[in-house]
């Protein structure tokens, strides 16, 4: 894949820009440690098979499914949250940088406009991509609570740009169907050693060291 051929790209931030995916994982692991070890291997194992859901969605799937409680009420979901962001927001600042990421962003930001779509809260994402020194990099820096196939048209909307143009990179399905949702292109990022969350006829690559000119 020539990375030259698109005029412009949409980066999934977790697991495509910086290796954080297994922060995320250990941080719902200990925030539904208490209610026992059972729990906690159905909220990973759907954490991992729901790759680019927002938080909000997953902690009132568990209230309902795994805790069988009634629906979390606004109170509840916002300190979840916030507990949430206390385990992971230093340390993603503090992950790793995915194999040729962060040249390629520097590289292609120079051609054309760079966005990220991601399942973070966009509040928290803003953070997180300014603490890094990424922001001046990114046209936009997108997150839930929107879905991911609306973040993207909205993407394509506002800038005008055509969709068979513009190349969505990402880890997860959720991705993959927002790409397909709006008709662009995609590329998944598949961590050396995982399965391919992806069906055959997708193209993956095990880090993004070869997209860089």
């Amino acid at each position: 894949m020539n990375v030259l051929d698109w005029q412009a790209i949409i980066f999934d931030f977790d697991g495509v820009i910086v290796e954080s995916g297994k922060i995320k994982t250990q941080a719902f692991a200990d925030l539904y440690r208490p209610y026992g070890e059972d729990v906690v291997n159905a909220v990973v194992q759907f954490h991992t098979q729901n790759g680019g859901m927002s938080r909000y969605r997953k902690f009132r799937h568990f209230q309902e499914h795994l805790l069988n409680k009634p629906p979390l009420t606004e109170a509840q979901e916002k300190a979840l949250d916030l507990r949430f962001s206390e385990l992971v927001v230093e340390a993603v600042i503090a992950a790793e940088a995915v194999p040729g990421a962060i040249e390629l962003i520097r590289q292609q930001s120079q051609r054309i406009p760079l966005f990220v779509a991601s399942g973070t809260p966009e509040t928290e994402l803003k953070i997180i991509v300014e603490r890094r020194g990424l922001a001046q990099y990114f046209t936009e820096v997108r997150g839930a609570p929107a879905l991911k196939k609306t973040i993207i048209a909205d993407i394509l909307s506002t800038h005008a740009l055509k969709s068979e143009s513009v190349l969505m990179i990402g880890d997860a399905m959720a991705d993959l169907e927002g790409a397909e949702a709006n008709d662009t292109a995609f590329l998944g990022r598949v961590h050396p050693g995982d399965p391919s969350p992806f069906p055959a006829y997708v193209e993956t690559v095990p880090d993004l060291r070869g997209l860089i000119v």
